[in-house]
């Protein structure tokens, strides 16, 4: 059974990355995929900044990503880097926590001029975590998707595309 978890690294409810994560669940629903949110800024702040690997939310989202067959990671692109509170929780993963995943890294940032954030600081912290089979990630610029109110987005046809081929590759490698 195809099982995904998403890791969301966006610092609030308002972010831009809630467009993709919006796209991304509509597509898992459509086929018909189980998945699961862990929206990291919801996990207690003093239990990630502190490392409380005893926690119980970081516990059960640990728990998570373990039942899952594969993992989706959003984050936004901080200073040509995924962001902070991403990496707060992946630290508190366990050793080999991404072990036999299949993972698609899905990056939003301001300009292209960051592509590479997903092959040369999140893939390698990624692989230390375990994970083998990354799929090819998809990075989307945050002109692409326009807010409309409410924390409701509307994704330019193109980033869709981008973001449909993705999500099809991920899925046929889980």
């Amino acid at each position: 059974m195809k099982n995904v978890s998403i890791i969301v690294g966006a610092p609030n409810e308002y972010s831009r990355l809630n467009g993709i994560l919006d796209f991304v669940t509509n597509v898992l629903k459509e086929k018909g995929i189980y998945y699961e949110t862990i929206n990291v800024h919801n996990l207690p702040a003093e239990d990630l900044i502190k490392a409380n690997f005893d926690s119980g939310a970081i516990i059960k989202a640990n728990e998570v990503i373990k039942k899952s067959t594969g993992v989706i990671i959003l984050s936004p692109v901080y200073k040509a880097s995924y962001s902070g509170i991403l990496k707060t929780y992946l630290d508190l993963l366990p050793q080999k926590g991404l072990k036999d995943k299949v993972i698609l890294p899905l990056i939003l940032g301001g300009s292209f001029g960051h592509l590479l954030t997903i092959q040369y600081a999140l893939n390698p912290v990624l692989s230390v975590l375990g994970a083998t089979t990354i799929s090819n990630g998809v990075y989307t610029i945050d002109q692409h998707i326009e807010r409309t109110g409410e924390n409701k987005f509307i994704i330019n046809e193109d980033a869709q595309q981008r973001l449909n081929q993705g999500i099809e590759a991920f899925l046929r490698l889980i």
